[in-house]
């Protein structure tokens, strides 16, 4: 790609903006009140904004190598804390894809320099489900149960945030566990029972 196509590319979008409304820049940058905070994957072929049809404005993103929330992770946990508690948000999305390029990588035995210990939290996710994945014979069948899995465990590491928590006991804010299909374009919700999860998990992880 040329680059300085992108700044042709931006001057017409910011033409096409303006000409439906010459207030819109002004008022963008009045401030932001997202609802939703998406984590999502890295993947230059999984854009957030796009994927969901939603404005600048409507969503706070951060993404990064397979959609992971590693509490060690200074980053994500700075985003879920800045969205949560100060943005306010109501809605916390994780969202993975299939044929996610991370979750591939760590399936392998490969030793991939410093990028080691980044995938040694989905395969913490494959050791957590290993009965269920090795039962699993198709290994494209097991490749994607591991992305189902892997936004599952993700959505739980949010879940025992403090800044979940606090926020879960003052207003109502839930947790959506979803995949993007690549090969139809579709979202999905996987559905993750985290009333059942919470129940089980809170013993060890509740704040007061």
């Amino acid at each position: 790609m040329n680059i300085q196509k992108i700044f042709e590319n931006n001057k017409e979008w910011v033409k096409s903006k303006l000409e439906l409304d010459k207030n819109y820049f002004s008022e963008l940058s009045e401030g932001q009140s997202p609802e939703i905070l998406y984590i999502g994957c890295a993947d230059s072929r999984v854009t957030a904004e796009e994927l969901m049809g939603v404005a600048p404005g409507d969503v706070f993103v951060h993404r990064n190598i397979a959609n992971l929330v590693p509490n060690t992770d200074l980053s994500s946990m700075s985003v879920i804390e800045y969205a949560v508690t100060h943005l306010k948000v109501n809605h916390i999305v994780v969202c993975g894809h299939y044929y996610c390029g991370g979750v591939k990588a760590a399936m392998q035995s490969a030793d991939l320099g410093i990028l080691n210990p980044w995938l040694r939290n989905i395969r913490d996710v494959y050791r957590l489900h290993k009965i269920e994945l090795n039962a699993i014979e198709n290994e494209e069948e097991r490749y994607k149960r591991l992305v189902e899995l892997n936004v599952e465990e993700q959505c739980i590491n949010v879940i025992k945030t403090a800044a979940y928590q606090k926020a879960h006991n003052e207003r109502p804010i839930s947790v959506h566990g979803w995949v993007f299909d690549i090969h139809t374009g579709k979202l999905i919700d996987i559905k993750v029972d985290f009333e059942e999860i919470l129940s089980n998990i809170m013993e060890i992880y509740k704040l007061d």
